[in-house]
């Protein structure tokens, strides 16, 4: 079985039954002059309600633009993206550019071809590109000095709240947390006011659907980290961070902190039926759609701790070439372009509600600017960009095992009524025996 190979022979397979093998050294043409197709992994067409019709939109829009490419579109579940990807390489049928999340982006690099950017775009080309991108956004996905992944779907953690709500237990809706302290208090006046839950996250716990980005996001807020700048020592045991977990455990055990699924929280915040709701600005859309009529839908930055400003991570994709053939990587350096065009990010951020990582568009009347001032729960998600930090991705290839060991640790920790020291202790202690 594929899954059983080394991945080292793997790729070399893949290369030979390709027939792509020895082309790499080639430069990449100035333009496709003959009739390509290229194959585009894509999770948002895989998953409906988050922006399957815009790409799909998009695709046939590129395909216009450029009539020597065809992009043979397949939709991909953004947890299955890895193994497919390992599957489709072996069997000579891999894909040529992906949507990859950026907690899969260095076991990419290392196992799945990933193309650097500087290696076979032009330096002025490549500058042009970048100009009016947001530097803190083209830094997600970069990794060892190189662009591998050019961010393009991503979201910054966002606090949700019905301003209802609020009002009926005594608060303001124009004063929204700013600190956890202060969400603390106003989710205990919602709990003892109404007969709403006060406050659910993807931080941990089923609602994170075990991807640790915004977990990482409170950490950080508190001036910790999960990982050593080196990448070599696991850090989630530091004391920073069991502060930050201790906090959220007191929010658990104060019953202001609901454990809801991920789905369950959205349906619940979309029908009014929670106080404040922290999640990917993704979910944007979907929650408008559900206010509408019935409550009044409001959003705030991420709340920090005392008087730090949070430092949120990013949720979301970069796009990776990882075809050897020159063409083929002109054309999928053409569709990288063109989905990361003002243009698109206009679509993209309207329709599905990511950040756009062209800021410049949102003052822009051609573009964002009038949909900003009518849509102002995307302002947070605009504001938070400046203090952006790259959710950071576990090295080697048990990558997915360390995630797993640290996020099950933190869901006890948090909902366990366990001693978080210990706890994140421990389970650091495992965890670092898994690194590279």
């Amino acid at each position: 079985m594929v899954r059983n190979l080394p991945l080292s022979t793997v790729l070399v397979t893949a290369a030979l039954m390709s027939g792509t093998a020895g082309v790499a050294a080639q430069a990449m043409p100035a333009a496709v002059d003959e009739q390509v197709e290229i194959t585009y992994y894509n999770y948002n067409l895989a998953s409906a309600g988050i922006g399957a019709e815009a790409t799909q939109q998009l695709i046939a829009d590129f395909e216009a633009a450029h009539p020597n490419i065809t992009v043979n579109a397949v939709g991909v579940q953004s947890t299955e993206m890895v193994s497919r990807i390992q599957a489709d390489m072996a069997a000579g049928i891999g894909p040529d550019v992906t949507q990859t999340i950026f907690d899969d982006l260095a076991y990419t690099i290392d196992n799945f071809g990933a193309v650097a950017l500087e290696d076979i775009v032009p330096p002025e080309e490549l500058a042009a590109h970048f100009e009016g991108m947001s530097e803190n956004g083209l830094e997600l996905g970069r990794l060892n000095g190189k662009t591998y992944a050019l961010a393009y779907t991503f979201s910054t953690p966002v606090l949700f709240y019905n301003a209802d709500l609020f009002r009926a237990a005594g608060l303001d809706p124009n004063q929204p947390p700013r600190t956890w302290e202060e969400l603390k208090m106003a989710g205990l006046a919602i709990e003892e006011s109404t007969d709403a839950r006060a406050f659910e996250a993807a931080i941990v716990g089923p609602g994170s659907g075990g991807d640790d980005w915004m977990l990482q996001s409170v950490v950080l807020s508190n001036g910790g980290r999960t990982l050593s700048e080196d990448r070599i020592t696991l850090t989630f045991h530091e004391p920073e961070a069991v502060e930050a977990i201790a906090m959220l455990q007191d929010l658990y055990e104060s019953g202001v902190f609901y454990p809801g699924e991920l789905g369950s929280s959205m349906e619940s915040m979309a029908g009014g039926q929670v106080g404040m709701y922290l999640t990917s600005s993704v979910l944007q859309a979907y929650l408008i759609a559900g206010s509408e009529g019935n409550f009044e839908l409001r959003s705030a930055q991420m709340p920090g701790f005392g008087d730090r400003p949070a430092s949120p991570t990013n949720s979301g994709s970069g796009l990776v070439i990882h075809t050897t053939d020159p063409v083929k990587q002109r054309a999928a350096w053409e569709l990288m372009k063109f989905m990361t065009s003002p243009e698109a990010y206009t679509v993209i951020t309207s329709q599905i509600g990511y950040v756009p990582l062209r800021t410049d568009i949102v003052t822009d009347p051609t573009y964002l600017a009038d949909w900003v001032a009518e849509h102002p729960l995307v302002q947070p998600n605009l504001d938070q960009l400046e203090r952006l930090e790259p959710w950071v991705a576990y090295p080697g290839p048990n990558y997915r095992q360390i995630n797993s060991i640290m996020m099950d640790a933190m869901d006890m920790a948090v909902f366990g009524g366990v001693d978080v020291e210990a706890t994140l202790r421990d389970a650091q202690a495992n965890a670092q025996a898994l690194m590279p």
